[in-house]
């Protein structure tokens, strides 16, 4: 794969990364007003829970920062993969209509990891 096509994609995806998460911490990109009452009780939760919101933000700030500078990025890549998941069964399961951003994140993974693919292969050889 093109790798100045590589690297625009890891910054690009570190960057709304790094947003996303400090978002968790700040608060200056509020919900959507119109969100489903589902989503919205589901968001809450997480929230209340007094880590787990944070925690998610501090995974895509470590994950950010890791493809911005191009270091141990099949780590990042693994670490941010389960929060991406979530991040469209969400959307997916409660709250269509603002996928968008989710889909997005998550199709500059799949981008990243077809784009990696030869550090991750040897983990399904048998």
């Amino acid at each position: 794969m093109n790798q100045k096509v590589t690297r625009i994609i890891s910054v690009l995806l570190g960057i709304m990364l790094i947003i996303f998460g400090i978002n968790k911490f700040l608060n200056f990109m509020p919900a959507p007003e119109n969100m489903p009452e589902s989503a919205s009780n589901f968001m809450k939760a997480m929230i209340d829970t007094g880590y787990l919101f944070k925690f998610i933000g501090l995974v895509e700030i470590v994950s950010g920062i890791l493809l911005l500078i191009n270091k141990w990025v099949p780590f990042a890549l693994l670490i941010i993969a389960p929060v991406t998941l979530n991040i469209i069964m969400f959307h997916l399961m409660l709250d269509v209509a603002d996928i968008l951003p989710g889909a997005i994140i998550f199709i500059l993974l799949v981008y990243l990891f077809r784009a990696n693919w030869s550090k991750f292969s040897p983990l399904f050889k048998s």
